[in-house]
């Protein structure tokens, strides 16, 4: 009963405290925010997923210049801290209901997520899908991902790291369980590659199994070539389907081209063609392809020639010879496409926008532009491409201009009340009803970046009740004590809020906001009165509290 009695009274606030639309208090929160705090927390934000205690601090101390540079370098390992966590991470035992399929994995500690790709297919036995071991790899990699993003000191890489598995999004809890089973190796993929040569990066995703099946470019082969993987390549990965142009320019002859006789954009003749320079790229999956004949069954990308469609093709008005060498067709033309004009438009624009504003400036897009073009050939294009955008003063200025997406949600309040977090996939189910399920977009264009997606009311709800249960103590998620955290300064209700909303949310909220939260924390009790610590009723008004501070539009600024 009490706890149905704190939840109704957090709905009035919430009401009270104009949780949306978010834009309500965009004017409040530009007079009350301390701009160099604020720059601070902005950084930590878009960055990466939010402040941990100390954080800013620590960038005030070295400079916003220092730290760009910093996480731009991360190690190429693990923090100790999150080494021995995922060390000693188990995964979930509540992993099906009794009457559904056991897990017999469930209850051990993370282990496959190192493993190489033919470790991993070894592991999977295909007839016998409904034990549900196929799921393991997967599970663990979205376990790591939750302890990676709250502790990780490389923020910047975690951000990354998603922007890419977005980029080149890949359903992994579809129909094929090959996926799933391969996951922590394409999770590696990003990682090794979210700050490298994007040619580089674009054939490593195109030679992943998890693309490969995915796309169905695993089966693809001569008359006719399955076009999904080309489609994508076009369409996401590369140019972008702002540049297909086959409903002006049917041939590739009437395509305009550049100075530099490059096309201004694709046609379905060019994805057609492209789909035929990758026949033959597939997963050694020990099929059958002629008599007493096998592709190896190792689970890694294997090319077989039988399957590759030999003869000339045209891809952006670039002719490729008949009978060239193995793997030189698909070569040709992730070089075609990852050099072009339009895939630094398209990428520089996406990088903009989930770092910067959802409608990024022109001129930003246009130093990206040039800094991608200039860098193309060279090993850390991507990081370059990064600096130019993080250090620009567009970046500083692009405060208010982003929403946490729930993930970043749950995430930045995790790191801003220095929770104790253990995965389970009851947190991984919840981000699934708000609609933001790791690795689970159903469609090839990964999750919407755009802040006008996640501020619809389920996403609102579904966040806020999260971050409630997150707060009950019968719930083993987390640990969080917002009492213990508190400095002993701080002895009041109005001190209690005051300090709360200014670590959550880097500065004050509005007076009414203050006013709407002291009133729910001490409905009886003098606000500028001592509250004795560890009361019961004061304990379970801030577990419920800091919710609603994350509940405020201004918290949901990222």
């Amino acid at each position: 009963m009490e706890r149905r009695r704190l939840l109704t009274q957090g709905m009035a606030t919430i009401a009270t405290i104009g949780c949306a639309p978010i834009i309500r208090h965009e004017a409040a929160i530009a007079q009350a925010m301390d701009t160099p705090l604020f720059l601070e927390h902005h950084a930590l934000n878009r960055m990466g997923f939010g402040p941990r205690p100390g954080d800013v601090k620590r960038i005030q101390a070295m400079g916003f210049a220092a730290y760009v540079e910093e996480q731009l370098n991360p190690s190429d390992r693990d923090s100790p801290d999150v080494q021995q966590r995922l060390q000693t991470a188990k995964l979930p035992l509540n992993l099906w209901a009794d009457d559904e399929p056991f897990l017999a994995a469930a209850g051990k500690r993370l282990s496959l997520l190192d493993k190489s790709i033919p470790e991993l297919w070894q592991s999977f036995d295909e007839e016998d899908e409904e034990s549900g071991e196929w799921l393991r790899p997967l599970l663990e990699v979205n376990m790591a991902t939750w302890i990676r993003a709250v502790y990780s000191p490389w923020q910047l890489q975690e951000v990354l790291v998603d922007f890419w598995h977005n980029h080149f999004n890949v359903n992994a809890y579809g129909d094929d369980p090959r996926i799933a089973v391969t996951w922590p190796a394409y999770d590696r993929l990003m990682r090794q590659h979210c700050l490298g040569n994007f040619r580089t990066f674009l054939e490593a995703v195109a030679q992943s199994p998890p693309m490969l099946f995915y796309l169905d470019n695993a089966t693809s082969r001569a008359s006719p070539a399955n076009e999904n993987y080309a489609r994508e390549l076009f369409e996401l990965h590369t140019l972008g389907a702002e540049h297909y142009v086959n409903d002006r320019y049917p041939q590739w002859q009437d395509v305009p081209t550049d100075a530099a006789g490059v096309p201004m954009g694709f046609i379905d003749e060019d994805v057609y063609e492209a789909a035929r320079a990758f026949t033959g790229w597939t997963v050694a999956t020990g099929e059958e392809v002629g008599e007493a004949a096998f592709l190896p069954n190792t689970g890694e990308f294997h090319y077989h020639e039988g399957w590759h469609d030999p003869y000339q093709k045209r891809v952006l008005g670039v002719a490729l010879p008949s009978h060239q060498p193995a793997l030189a067709d698909g070569y040709a033309v992730l070089d075609l496409v990852a050099y072009h004009p339009a895939t630094a438009r398209h990428l520089c624009t996406k990088l903009c926008r989930r770092l910067v504003a959802d409608d990024p400036s022109p001129a930003l897009v246009e130093k990206a532009i040039a800094t991608w073009m200039a860098t193309q050939k060279e090993p850390n294009q991507i990081q370059q491409t990064v600096r130019t955008i993080l250090l620009s003063p567009e970046f500083q200025q692009a405060q208010r201009q982003k929403v946490k997406r729930p993930f970043a949600m749950v995430v930045s309040y995790l790191r801003a009340t220095n929770a104790d977090l253990t995965p389970t996939l009851d947190l991984l189910w919840m981000m699934e009803d708000s609609g933001h399920l790791l690795f689970g977009w159903p469609t090839p264009d990964g999750h919407p970046e755009t802040s006008t997606h996640w501020l619809g009311t389920q996403s609102l709800l579904s966040s806020w009740h999260t971050l409630t249960v997150l707060m009950e103590e019968d719930f083993p998620l987390v640990s969080i004590n917002p009492i213990n955290e508190l400095p002993e300064s701080v002895q009041t209700p109005r001190q209690m809020v005051t300090y709360w909303s200014d670590r959550l949310l880097g500065a004050s909220l509005p007076a009414a906001s203050l006013e709407a939260l002291m009133s729910f924390l001490a409905p009886e009790h003098s606000v500028d009165e001592p509250w004795q610590m560890h009361h019961r009723d004061l304990t379970d008004r801030l577990n419920q509290l800091l919710p609603l501070i994350a509940m405020t539009p201004e918290f949901r600024w990222r």
